[in-house]
């Protein structure tokens, strides 16, 4: 037997239609291209919204067209990602900051037939237009009339501005229900360790994310926070805040490109955030801002930290010198993206001192709807002890089963689990904790050693920017780890006192074999540290000793 409620299906475009109506003034403020300040409510965005699918249909896009975008955090693309949606087509969000060869190969394998990006895009597009031409029949700018650039495409591929459509359309324009399980939007991988794969999410799963992402151990957003996602839209939907925020009528501050502390902090204070949500390296940035300038944070109550695993300096400082919470959590694209969020349960609220901390280091407990487990290499369940380490599996209903293009269920095992790629231990509270992903797991005479622990550890020295922990071949023992340092702005790296941070809080054995000192470490285009590159540089950097200074 059934239950007789009604069967409503999950549509995004409900978000907006109940934030216009309920939350009809609550600002979306973005600070654009061009410098200046944009504001409006939500019921004027939920307006735009409609008639941008006015657009979009009389441009020829139909159901489950592929609609790219190259864009900052912003109105526009706030717009394209409820309008494209709703209209049953899919938003596909492109990293700029991908190799010209994966943005080429994302546009084509994700068949987008119209691309929209903001000015700052003119450059790469010129230079991208000709290898997309298979498909893309229009790229539109996202801007005023007035700013559009010169921009020379194909022939068949005509460039149009995003505002002089809008202004030839109108809002008659109803929203439509259909299956939540169908397709709303397509994000690709950064490819790391090979081509990109896309994640293609569906109605169902965004509507139930934005829902766990409100609940009160996560996000728990209400109508009186104004929050900032530093997290791009183009990166996993910014985590989810461009739903959740408008579910819950919290007014968002969009910061468009400039992410440096001091940006970040002008637009903070003036737009009185209470809450935002990025990568350590950002946060790090902003770190380092307020303590040289002497600024503070006015309202900021809560930073969110994903990514990459949070630096205890960060956890300690912001809460010590600012006042601010910095909550950790862990997701990924496959997992739409969060799954786990860190904060305290009544076993532990009353931890203080280094006990507290040393939990808020862990990413946190699965949140509802995500189901969690690790494994040993032969598959075998491993227990909940907060020691045994094991590969990360999850499922839930905003995992991805497939990747866009292959058969359904081909992501994850027979049981439905999906592998993370991460290395973890969950402890008998259900705090899990990643330490290290499978590619970068060091193995030193058949022994597992954390290198996100020894990285958390030498950020901990005054001197240390970023650091970074690879395996690299050792005659006797296989693998041992390397440490690479950044020195701060004026400093110098003493190879010893960044050694004494280890003393005593870890096994000797885990200890790096050297300490390497560089200008700059590489990033992925998410912001992650590229130890592929740092591994394939140094990997023999034990059996031909060279200076430990470049």
């Amino acid at each position: 037997m059934l239950g007789l409620m009604q069967d409503r299906p999950l549509m995004i475009s409900a978000i907006l239609r109940h934030a216009a109506r309920n939350h009809a003034a609550q600002e979306v403020v973005s600070k654009t291209v061009a410098g200046k300040l944009h504001r409006y409510g939500y019921a004027e965005m939920e307006r735009r919204s409609r008639r941008l699918a006015r657009v979009l249909q009389r441009l020829g896009i139909g159901d489950h067209d592929r609609v790219g975008t190259l864009a900052w955090n912003g109105f526009r693309h706030m717009e394209l990602y409820y309008g494209v949606s709703g209209m049953r087509a899919i938003c596909h969000t492109i990293n700029p900051r991908l190799s010209p060869d994966d943005i080429a190969f994302i546009v084509n394998d994700g068949g987008d037939k119209l691309l929209f990006a903001d000015l700052t895009f003119a450059p790469l597009l010129e230079a991208l237009a000709p290898r997309i031409a298979g498909c893309v029949r229009a790229v539109v700018m996202m801007a005023d009339a007035d700013e559009m650039p010169t921009l020379p495409l194909p022939a068949g591929m005509d460039l149009l501005c995003y505002e002089t459509l809008m202004a030839a359309s109108d809002e008659a324009y109803d929203w439509p229900e259909f299956d939540e399980r169908t397709a709303s939007s397509l994000c690709y991988t950064s490819g790391t360790t090979g081509k990109p794969k896309g994640v293609l999410y569906s109605h169902r799963s965004t509507v139930l994310h934005a829902y766990a992402v409100n609940s009160a151990d996560v996000f728990g957003l209400r109508s009186v926070h104004r929050v900032l996602p530093v997290v791009p839209m183009f990166h996993v939907n910014a985590w989810g805040t461009p739903y959740s925020a408008p579910m819950a009528g919290a007014a968002l501050v969009m910061p468009g490109r400039h992410l440096d502390g001091a940006s970040l902090t002008a637009l903070m204070n003036s737009e009185r955030v209470t809450m935002s949500a990025g990568v350590p390296t950002i946060w790090m940035g902003l770190l380092q801002h307020l303590r040289a300038s002497g600024e503070r944070l006015e309202t900021v109550k809560r930073l969110v930290i994903g990514g990459s695993a949070c630096p205890r300096l960060l956890l300690e400082a912001f809460d010590a010198e600012y006042g601010v919470t910095v909550d950790h959590a862990w997701g990924m694209t496959e997992t739409s993206p969060l799954g786990t969020y860190n904060v305290p349960k009544a076993s532990n609220a009353d931890l203080a001192g280094d006990d507290l901390t040393r939990l808020r280091e862990k990413q946190g407990r699965g949140i509802f709807g995500i189901d969690m487990k690790i494994v040993g290499d032969d598959g075998a369940t491993l227990p909940w002890d907060g020691a045994t380490s094991g590969n990360l599996m999850v499922r839930g209903p905003w995992v991805c089963g497939a990747y866009f293009g292959q058969a359904p269920g081909s992501a994850c095992d027979a049981e439905g689990w999906f592998a993370t790629g991460d290395v973890a231990t969950i402890d008998p509270d259900g705090y899990m904790e990643i330490t290290d992903r499978s590619k970068d797991v060091i193995k030193s005479g058949g022994e597992w050693i954390s290198s996100i622990m020894l990285e958390n550890l030498a950020v901990s020295h005054p001197d240390v920017a970023e650091a970074a922990i690879i395996s690299v071949a050792h005659p006797k023992w296989d693998e041992r780890p390397l440490l690479l340092v950044v020195p701060m702005p004026g400093r110098t790296i003493d190879a010893a006192s960044v050694m004494a941070v280890y003393e005593g809080r870890v096994p000797r054995w885990w200890l790096p074999d050297d300490v390497v000192t560089v200008s700059e470490l590489p990033h992925t285009a998410t912001g992650k540290l590229h130890k592929l590159s740092l591994r394939e540089k140094y990997r023999d950097h034990l059996l031909t000793p060279a200076p430990s200074i470049e």
